[in-house]
């Protein structure tokens, strides 16, 4: 059971401080209740499920104070569990992909769900989107938020180790959505955090991303196979349509011919951004809507950014304005560490070791112009 509501705000929004407040979202087919959890801050209010940590709505102002959802989703529970894209969720074990299904550590091989044609996408056939997560009040600092925690065991989805996982959802006083990431674990393992919200800055629903314009600070991204795998090259994005050095519109360019927008569909790659991996987050994207004026910026930790251009949606799926998303109604940039890593040593490592802590964050800023 479902039960339904209104994802967007009145107009005016909300410009205080508010809940966090829970409510009940649905029930799993095995009974186990799911909550929406709901919080807002500085004029941005967030809806998160207790299932997959997802980001059901992320509601923020245009240039004249409308409010609307940015962020794709479903209305429904069940849709969430039996058709979702990822929808806002925590993607994990391992963000992204692994080629083949299976990886070497410390002399070991490890096999994975192969659940993207050869290889294994976004943690498994049972990654942490599809896993429910303990959310209380986040508490630990400034900001009003939520703290998420999971426990994956050992052998989960073939990964080794137990890997115990917090992921803080923070909206700060000026309404920034910060998201935190830790994990610990008791054996040598391989971990890639990262979330997967599909944005459309005018609104979900509203249509088509191609006119949105986005800057990346990345000279370079990582080519892929015909499967989607890096081939381990870092390629130069200059004089490709891949160079967004400069913000310039989604749609400019994807229609070109170029090989590498032919293997994705359109955007499907990883972005080297320039300034490494960091210790504390550093700008890196920025994307603006025309119309209403909604600028987003992101800043990370993280050395790599995946752009996806929304190419496999194909209107066979209804959101919560009630309209089907068709190809490229919205975008993702899944800040990360590079797809496939255990494959290619000369990426930064995503190999997690007893007594380190796994930390990274990625903050999202909305303003209106």
């Amino acid at each position: 059971m479902t039960v339904r509501r209104r994802a967007v705000m009145a107009a005016g929004g909300s410009g205080g401080v508010g809940g966090p407040v829970k409510e009940r979202f649905g029930t799993l087919a095995d009974g186990t209740p799911v909550d929406r959890w709901t919080v807002s801050a500085g004029g941005t209010r967030l809806g998160v499920l207790s299932y997959g940590g997802i980001v059901q709505s992320l509601e923020v102002p245009d240039r004249h104070g409308r409010y609307a959802n940015v962020s794709l989703g479903f209305e429904r529970l069940e849709d969430y569990v039996s058709r979702s894209p990822y929808f806002g969720a925590i993607i994990g074990r391992y963000g992204n992909r692994i080629a083949g299904g299976t990886f070497t550590l410390d002399g070991r091989q490890y096999h994975l769900p192969v659940n993207d044609g050869p290889n294994s996408l976004h943690g498994g056939t049972k990654g942490f989107d599809k896993r429910m997560w303990d959310v209380e009040p986040y508490a630990q600092g400034p900001g009003t938020g939520l703290t998420l925690r999971h426990v994956s065991p050992d052998g989960d989805m073939g990964y080794p180790g137990t890997l115990r996982v917090r992921v803080d959802y923070v909206l700060t006083p000026r309404g920034d959505f910060r998201i935190q990431y830790e994990a610990t674990t008791d054996r040598p393992t391989v971990v890639n955090l990262t979330h997967h919200t599909y944005f459309n800055l005018a609104g979900e629903g509203s249509g088509t991303i191609l006119d949105h314009t986005l800057r990346i600070a990345a000279s370079r991204y990582t080519p892929v196979d015909s499967t989607l795998i890096p081939t381990g090259e870092l390629a130069r994005v200059a004089h490709t349509p891949f160079d967004f050095r400069t913000a310039k519109p989604i749609g400019r360019d994807i229609r070109d011919a170029h090989p590498q927008v032919l293997a994705g569909s359109g955007y499907d790659h990883n972005f080297v951004l320039d300034k490494g991996l960091t210790g504390t987050p550093q700008h890196a994207v920025t994307v603006a809507e025309p119309v209403t004026g909604r600028v987003m910026k992101i800043a990370t930790t993280e050395p790599g950014v995946q752009f996806y251009s929304g190419n496999f949606l194909d209107g066979s799926l209804a959101g919560t304005s009630g309209k089907v998303y068709r190809q490229s109604d919205g975008f993702c940039l899944e800040a990360q560490h590079f797809p496939d890593s255990p494959h290619h040593p000369s990426f930064p490592s995503t190999v997690l070791r007893p007594g380190e802590t796994y930390r990274s964050t990625t903050v999202h800023s909305f303003t209106a112009r």
